[in-house]
């Protein structure tokens, strides 16, 4: 397996990019209810997280980890009510291209909607205009192609540059989106089921990338439901059921076998080796 040594030179720490005055929580979330096709998904939500801060939301499919997701990204919008509110970096109201801007996305829709023809220097570039990939209103200069290449690079998949998107592998296609998500140095990186598709040595190598990044000092929120997503660098784990948030808090106090009994509902046995968990 190839270690991403070079993240660390091509990512610099986005705090060491922003003013003391804006270095607000990068997420707060109170009471918000968020409704999908007339549904409740989440209710009674609330959430705080600091802006160089790693957390894991644990869940089982249909929880509303996905949705929280697209709340953030401003996909999905709260219901407008009493005491709630919710605000990103300090702000409670954003152009959705300057805030898609400040965070790096990986997710399965987004390679979804990355078909046809796109190569992987197209994806990337899409990145700088929070689209899919390269329309004709965009205009790409020779600083964010350089600026892609690199991101390309340093994900070690230089190669895939010219390669359609539909050739390549799942693990492939997941590096080439971090690349994307990299690419406008963000403030925070957001991971949707990462692993989802990807064969035994692709997960181990990206989560040996999340490991990279989480060290280089950005921010991460990982939603999943594979426990060994969870690197050893996230320190804090949120467990989801219902649309809510049922246990908040140090990963060691979180991650206990009876709680993951009940989420889950199967009986779970806990491993643990390295500061890695899976489920025995």
């Amino acid at each position: 397996m190839r270690e991403i040594a070079g993240v660390l030179q091509f990512y610099e720490s986005p705090m060491n990019l922003v003013s003391p005055e804006s270095r607000m929580p990068l997420l707060e979330m109170r009471n918000l209810r968020v409704m999908r096709g007339g549904k409740v998904v989440l209710d009674h939500f609330s959430l705080r997280v600091h802006a160089d801060e790693h957390i894991a939301v644990l869940g089982p499919n249909g929880c509303g980890k996905s949705t929280l997701i697209k709340t953030i990204t401003r996909e999905c919008y709260p219901v407008v009510r009493k005491g709630s509110s919710m605000a990103i970096l300090g702000e409670k109201s954003w152009n959705v291209f300057e805030l898609r801007s400040l965070l790096g996305i990986v997710s399965n829709d987004l390679m979804s909607m990355c078909t046809g023809e796109a190569s992987g220097l197209d994806v990337v570039l899409s990145g700088f205009f929070s689209s899919t990939r390269i329309f004709l209103n965009h205009s790409v200069d020779a600083q964010y192609r350089r600026r892609a290449e690199a991101a390309l690079d340093e994900l070690g998949v230089g190669h895939l540059a010219e390669r359609p998107v539909e050739e390549m592998s799942s693990g492939e296609a997941k590096r080439v989106l971090i690349a994307r998500a990299l690419v406008h140095k963000p403030r925070a990186l957001l991971f949707d089921e990462p692993s989802n598709s990807l064969d035994i040595s692709a997960q181990r190598s990206l989560r040996e990338t999340m490991r990279d990044l989480a060290r280089s000092g950005i921010g991460i929120i990982l939603v999943t439901h594979e426990l060994p997503d969870i690197v050893p660098e996230i320190e804090r784990v949120l467990l989801m059921a219902n649309g809510r948030i049922i246990a908040d808090g140090p990963k060691d106090e979180v991650l206990q076998e009876e709680r993951l009994s009940g989420l889950f509902g199967l009986k779970v046995q806990l491993g643990r080796r390295d500061g890695h968990y899976q489920i025995c």
